[in-house]
């Protein structure tokens, strides 16, 4: 069995912590806590290792994996941004705000079909920043099978998935299932994919032009170049 190690207890944590770099440095899986749900994760520019994260939640790349980072720096490195883009963080970041924001061209990775986007988030949790600044961004979704219940422990993620993780860090219960909210910067105007952590009052004190959700009659909203936006739980 994979192990677990509790990051409640300091030496634990580091003993985990870097275990976990371990094991995404060899192109492995792991599971770390965040501030809305636990999330399984990868190395980001490690096609084989996102391929490997989609297969073990049931997964298609229709809907691409986001990807997570240590610090609002990072941020540029792997996408496109502007003013909008930068108040947003500045505003939200850490915490429960994913941007869908047009990818660097430079950049080298392959998150499923994303149509030259990137959704990318920092959450507001000590232990997830902690692993985020060892192991640099990781492709990031939420930690249980397609279709069942998120994990709000790594007791519950290793439930649900088993050996396909290398290693789990457990961090107690998170307080709430509730996703994030996702905007869609990558367009001439913000717009709200994924109502969650962020009502659209509190994000338009900040950006008064965001449009909130189309069609909230549809059973999924699309994304970029029609790409499928996840709904009710996750990162």
């Amino acid at each position: 069995m994979s192990p677990l190690y509790d990051c409640s207890d300091e030496t634990k944590r580091k003993r985990g912590i870097a275990a976990a770099a371990r094991a995404i440095r060899n192109g492995k899986l792991i599971v770390l806590p965040t501030d809305t749900v636990y999330g399984i994760g990868a190395d980001a520019f490690t096609p084989e290792a996102v391929a490997g994260l989609l297969q073990a939640k049931g997964r298609g790349r229709d809907m691409p994996v986001p990807v997570l980072v240590g610090s609002p720096a990072t941020l540029g490195g792997v996408a496109i941004t502007d003013k909008t883009i930068d108040a947003l963080v500045e505003a939200f970041w850490p915490g429960g705000l994913t941007l869908i924001c047009r990818q660097q061209p430079s950049v080298r990775w392959d998150l499923g079909d994303t149509g030259g986007t990137v959704a990318v988030r920092m959450p507001d949790h000590e232990v997830a920043v902690e692993v985020l600044k060892t192991t640099g961004p990781l492709a990031v979704s939420s930690a249980n099978v397609t279709g069942q219940p998120p994990a709000r422990s790594a007791y519950d993620a290793r439930d649900q998935l088993g050996d396909s993780v290398a290693v789990y860090l457990e961090a107690g219960d998170t307080e709430s299932d509730t996703p994030s909210t996702i905007v869609d910067v990558s367009g001439p105007v913000p717009r709200v994919l994924r109502q969650g952590a962020l009502g659209l009052a509190e994000l338009q004190s900040v950006v008064p032009e965001l449009q909130g959700p189309e069609g909230s009659h549809q059973s999924r909203p699309r994304g970029p170049r029609g790409q499928r936006v996840p709904q009710g739980k996750g990162n």
